[in-house]
């Protein structure tokens, strides 16, 4: 059965969210038609394209619940006779759903990552995540939290929708190194206040002031790189490098000894982690993981287990459990063994890929 996916989340464009929808691709056989938004870079794009098993449509972006996209997304699902439909993002792109309904679509799921969370605090945007649960047939939430947040803005009679589908980790690829580093953190993310790298700069010299030998590796860009730059610029053990490309995205974890993600929570709930993909990424890794107690991060790890869970704005127990784990390799390595058994069972793309289809095939 052809899906029709409709997403502002694509490659080339970079992002965990365009990761993801192109697993949701391979899960469904590459049955599928792409329905998204143009890219700047257009003869990467037309390369890209060209590359895929099946159709992609791009429309001047972003996308958003118009009369003219519904009417696109209604042609295309005429024209490869497609009876399923995924949204990309519920919000709000799932306002398009009963119009498809009307189109033909007989199934329809929307998947949700982290902003849904403040679409379903602030009033408007409320009542229009409710009315996108009302009209599709199946919720992708990606971890506990996100899942508490969004049924508190559904219809009781729509919540039993909502469905584990977090975003998938191959653990093929993301496997364990052979030899394990020794005093590397790396931190990877997008550089924006809410990851707290600059939290991360505060508590470094308190590692390094016990664990002398140590490095930090920052992988990323954004708003905040200028600023970062100059805070680290008179720290000789702390390195930043460019965002790098998903395939490359093994070996940089496979380099760390410590994985840290500090992010914070921000605007009073309305923006927190929605779960943190790198950070399961690095747990598939065996690399020992220490997050920041910000919505659904913590479930990536077991605390003092597979890692630690840290107060971000606290340096001092951010310094502390970097430390600790830097400190005492022979229990990194066993909380890393012990963290690739957790995301396994959080995220493994082979459970994510059967929860995805059975999602899909139980919709009457």
């Amino acid at each position: 059965m052809t899906t029709l996916v409709v997403t502002n989340d694509f490659p080339p464009r970079v992002g965990g969210i365009e990761t993801y929808l192109r697993h949701v691709c391979s899960f469904l056989d590459d049955q599928v038609v792409v329905l998204t938004r143009t890219e700047r870079d257009e003869s990467a794009t037309l390369t890209y394209d060209a590359s895929l098993p099946f159709p992609v449509h791009r429309l001047p972006g972003p996308l958003v619940p118009s009369p003219s996209v519904g009417r696109r997304a209604a042609e295309l699902l005429r024209e490869y006779g497609a009876e399923q439909v995924i949204f990309g993002a519920a919000a709000p792109l799932g306002l398009l759903a009963s119009g498809l309904r009307r189109g033909g679509a007989r199934r329809i799921l929307a998947l949700s990552h982290g902003h849904e969370v403040w679409w379903s605090r602030v009033p408007g945007a409320r009542s229009l995540l409710r009315r996108i649960g009302r009209d599709v047939d199946a919720f992708g939430v990606i971890s506990a939290y996100t899942a508490g947040r969004i049924a508190a803005a559904l219809a009781p009679e729509d919540r039993a929708k909502l469905v584990m589908l977090p975003p998938p980790v191959d653990l093929d690829e993301f496997s364990p190194a052979t030899n394990a580093p020794v005093g590397t953190v790396v931190a990877a993310s997008r550089f924006v206040r809410q990851k707290g790298l600059d939290r991360l700069l505060d508590a470094w010299p308190r590692v390094t002031a016990v664990v002398p030998d140590s490095r930090l590796i920052v992988v990323g860009d954004g708003p905040q790189g200028p600023s970062l730059r100059r805070r680290a610029a008179a720290m000789q053990d702390v390195e930043f490098r460019p965002p790098v490309s998903h395939d490359r995205m093994p070996d940089l974890l496979r380099s760390a000894s410590v994985f840290v993600s500090p992010v914070r929570t921000r605007l009073g709930g309305l923006y927190a982690e929605g779960l943190g993909l790198v950070a399961c990424e690095a747990a598939a890794c065996g690399v020992p993981v220490v997050v920041g107690d910000s919505g659904g991060a913590r479930e990536t790890v077991i605390d003092q287990v597979t890692g630690s869970v840290v107060d971000p704005d606290d340096t001092s127990a951010l310094a502390a459990a970097m430390i600790g784990w830097l400190s005492n390799p022979v229990k990194a390595r066993a909380a890393g063994f012990a963290g690739r058994k957790h995301v396994a069972d959080l995220v493994g793309a082979d459970h994510v890929r059967l929860r995805l289809r059975s999602t899909l095939e139980s919709i009457v």
